[in-house]
């Protein structure tokens, strides 16, 4: 919760944990512009960075810094913005931050403060603060991508454009209601080709892989009976050895989970139990969570039987230890050769893209999806309908589903634990 006021003049360090060789330190709000003059002398021209002297109340110098003036309102927050570009040590941001706070309703910003204010100045919606959010918090590239996609507006404009549609609908729809005793305004009103159109593309994007695929990557398990190499390949797939690996049956025991980066895709590579009917109650918890971690994963890699593999939709069976010159169904496999390593690899690029966000489509987070859904959900009733009355209802809906998506209504409680997320400088 915001605990300073919206009028107030906020002042965050922007740039990374000091100390580091230049610090951003930034301002905004009505008050930037007389707290740099105070600080800075001269006030320079907009949007061109100025050296000046920076100093304290007392006229002692601070240090010597560039300073950029953005006037609002077209500036990330929407308000007059200043940015000091000093020495990066503990000492300077301190002091060039105690002596901006000492001028009049300037105050130190709060985490997402900066972000939160961009959002009700309307310089962003809610998608792109949340897809801002996912960015600072992007740890492969697959997020990155499309944590840049939501940030820079691609959800929003493909809401937008949804909206716009809704709202020629629902203002043709009064019409109907306002002439329904007129036969020929009544019949001119005939929008199922265009609500048809809006079900097809609000199914599209909730067929899309959701943003938090992109954080937690794709799970891919390898399962087997004990001693079939399991370990080993994790091992060889993992570039290290992650997994302990003996010749006793049933060494592992719980599940190990790797998180890997194959060829850009983000993947969580899990070494299982090896599954078999077991008296020792610590193997057989061991076996049950191998069975559950096969049941929910997305990609399975088994080294066993064919007969005995478990029943999954995108599996891959694998000879393993093919260095020995055994003669088995699946895949060769030799984590002694590297045989058969890089065609693992591919399959699992090949089938785990289509899973993860693209970046060229904005994807949907789990709030968005079930707005989203609302939406659709209002939309198909619509279309069912002939009175303009109730059509006019479903419309509505469907609008106060999107306006969420958005955040033009109905979000407030979500913004305090949103924002909470950012560093104090966003």
């Amino acid at each position: 919760m915001i605990s300073g006021t919206a009028g107030d003049t906020i002042v965050a360090l922007s740039s990374g944990r000091v100390p580091a060789a230049i610090a951003v330190i930034r301002t905004s709000g009505r008050g930037a512009a007389a707290a740099a003059t105070a600080v800075a002398g001269q006030l320079p021209e907009p949007r061109r960075a100025s050296l000046r002297a920076l100093r304290s109340a007392d006229g002692a110098l601070i240090d010597r810094g560039l300073v950029v003036f953005f006037p609002g309102p077209d500036t990330a927050t929407g308000e007059d913005v200043v940015e000091y570009q000093c020495h990066g040590s503990k000492a300077v941001v301190e002091a060039l931050i105690e002596s901006l706070v000492e001028q009049p309703a300037l105050r130190r910003a709060e985490p997402g403060e900066f972000t939160r204010r961009a959002l009700t100045n309307g310089r962003i919606d809610l998608t792109q603060a949340e897809g801002l959010a996912e960015l600072l918090e992007a740890e492969n590239e697959v997020q990155r991508r499309s944590a840049l996609l939501r940030a820079e507006g691609g959800l929003r404009r493909q809401v937008e454009e949804w909206r716009a549609t809704l709202l020629a609908l629902s203002a043709e729809a009064e019409v109907a209601i306002d002439y329904a005793d007129e036969e020929d305004a009544a019949s001119a009103f005939d929008p199922a080709e265009r609500i048809a159109a809006l079900v097809a593309a609000t199914d599209r994007l909730l067929r899309s892989p959701r943003v938090e695929r992109a954080r937690e990557g794709v799970r891919l398990v390898v399962a087997g009976p004990p001693n079939a190499g399991k370990s080993s390949l994790v091992n060889a797939l993992a570039g290290e050895a992650r997994a302990i690996v003996t010749h006793i049956p049933g060494t592992t025991r719980d599940l190990i989970e790797v998180p890997l980066n194959i060829g850009g895709v983000p993947v969580t590579l899990v070494d299982t139990a090896g599954l078999r009917t077991s008296t020792d109650t610590v193997e057989a918890i061991g076996i049950g969570l191998a069975r559950a971690a096969i049941e929910r994963c997305d990609l399975l890699l088994w080294l066993g039987p064919a007969g005995l593999a478990p029943a999954h939709p995108c599996s891959l069976h694998i000879a393993s230890k093919s260095d020995l010159g055994r003669s088995a169904e699946g895949l060769p496999v030799s984590v002694i050769s590297g045989e058969g390593l890089d065609a693992v690899r591919d399959w699992v690029l090949e089938r785990a893209r289509p899973l993860l966000p693209s970046s060229e489509t904005a994807g949907l987070n789990a709030r968005e999806a079930e707005l989203v859904a609302q939406c659709r959900d209002a939309l198909v009733r619509a279309a069912g309908l002939s009175d303009p009355v109730l059509l006019a209802e479903e419309l509505r809906i469907a609008r106060a589903s999107l306006d969420q998506v958005t955040g033009h209504t109905g979000v407030d409680s979500l913004l305090d634990a949103l924002f909470g997320r950012f560093c104090l400088g966003k």
